[in-house]
Parts: structure tokens; sequence; C-alpha cells
């Protein structure tokens, strides 16, 4: 009898280990999502189909510093914030803007880079030369979601263009102004950048880089532990070389 009740009490022990660690595995996975046409921050992999991006690689650092694993999902820009909210995701990493507007919405970490916006036509033309040459007769993109958008719509408002035409990705928005769809499309300095370089002698930037912005990972309001976390290994991961290591690698 009594081994028997010592076989029963090993047996319990046991579920409960297992259990214990089952709870702790799930509590250390996150979910985390991105919008991929958003290059060198977000994109897809052209060989393998799989999320890429400074963004993914940073976060996956910062997840190694920390000691937790991140679940990837792509959807719409639009999209992050409420899902977000709603809680079927944990953690926004797409080169989101910490804008003031957004800071009643969500928490965002420690900013980790400094952007701006800039004008893009397509190569040679002659008419645009800034953002001052955009007339009422002209279309204008940006992606949805972006201060870029948001920019092409307070022109659209002002009369200064005829129409601000929003787009879900970035592909599509530069196909339209290379066909003449658009006159000219308001996006990120480093992201219009990384379309130059992959794809040169399609678009050019015209002006000055307008206001400046800066970016961050986005929690759910009041997630001051997982918030927490993420500042810590992004400070880690500056202080340690490897922030350094990936900005050469998507950035030079």
């Amino acid at each position: 009898m009594k081994n028997i009740k010592k076989f029963i009490a090993l047996i319990s022990a046991c579920i409960m280990v297992v259990s214990f660690a089952a709870c702790g595995q799930k509590e250390n996975v996150y979910k985390v999502a991105m919008e991929p046409t958003f290059p060198p921050f977000d994109t897809t992999d052209s060989k393998t189909g799989e999320l890429s991006g400074f963004d993914v690689d940073m976060m996956e650092a910062i997840a190694a510093d920390q000691g937790f694993k991140l679940e990837w999902s792509s959807m719409s820009f639009g999209g992050l914030i409420p899902a977000l909210e709603s809680g079927n995701i944990d953690i926004i990493a797409s080169g989101m803007n910490a804008s003031k507007a957004r800071r009643e919405q969500v928490d965002f970490s420690d900013t980790y880079y400094d952007s701006g916006l800039v004008v893009a036509v397509k190569a040679g033309n002659k008419d645009i030369k800034s953002i001052e040459d955009l007339t009422p007769a002209m279309k204008v993109g940006g992606q949805i979601g972006t201060t870029g958008a948001d920019k092409c719509k307070e022109l659209e408002t002002h009369g200064k263009i005829k129409e601000a035409k929003i787009y879900d990705g970035l592909d599509v928005a530069m196909m339209d102004l290379q066909n003449g769809t658009i006159d000219a499309l308001i996006n990120d300095l480093p992201v219009t950048k990384a379309y130059m370089n992959a794809k040169p002698g399609e678009v050019e930037i015209v002006g000055d880089v307008l206001n400046a912005e800066s970016y961050g990972i986005a929690v759910k309001k009041g997630n001051k532990e997982l918030l927490d976390k993420i500042n810590a290994g992004m400070k880690n991961i500056k202080e340690n070389g490897t922030f350094d290591e990936l900005y050469n690698k998507w950035f030079e």
C-alpha cells in the first residue's frame, strides 16, 4: 500500500511539474505582428516567404536577451492597433511612428529609429522638385496608417492637391507612381531609399526631408511588464553591439 501511495504521489508530482512547465512556456510566447511591405523594417524574404527585416531581427534579439519567444504574423497596417487593443496580438513591431495620437491608444517602448518623410516622384520628373511644387491638379499617394498618408490628407484638405490616394502596401503605390496614376508619393525616407536601392532608376526623392518622426515597439495600454522587458532588451542589445550589427545589415 505504501509503495502504491508513493507511486501515486510521484505521478502527481510529475503531472504538476509538466503543468507548470507548460504554463511557463505559454506565458513566455508573445504574438507579434507587422505589415510586411515597409522595407527595410518590415518585408518578406523572397526565397523563404518568411517575414523579414530590421524589426524582425531586432525583436528576435530582444526576445533572446529577455528569455521569451515570438510568434509572428502579418496584417494590414490599419489593423495592427485594433488587434493589439482586442488582445489578438501582444506586440506591434512594424516601423510605427510613436506619435502623440498613437500614445493615447497604445504604450510605446523607447524609440529606436528617427525618420522623416520625403516626396518621391517617377525618375525624370521635371515638374516636381519639392513639396511646394504639388498643385491642386495632382494626385499624391501615401501608405495607410502612416504619417505619409496623414500628410497627403492634410494637403487634400487644404486644397494643395486634387486627391490623396491611400494604399494598403508600398508596392502598389510605387507601381501607380510609375504608371502615372499618382503624381507623387509621400513616404518614410529609409523605406523610400530601400525601394530605390532595390529598383534603381525607377523613382527619385525631391526636396528636403519633411517632419521628423521616431519609431517604437507598441504594446497594449497598461502592459508594463512586457514593455519593461522590451525596453530592457533593447537597452542591452544597444550596449552589447547587436543593435549596431543589425543596423549595418539593413541600412548600410
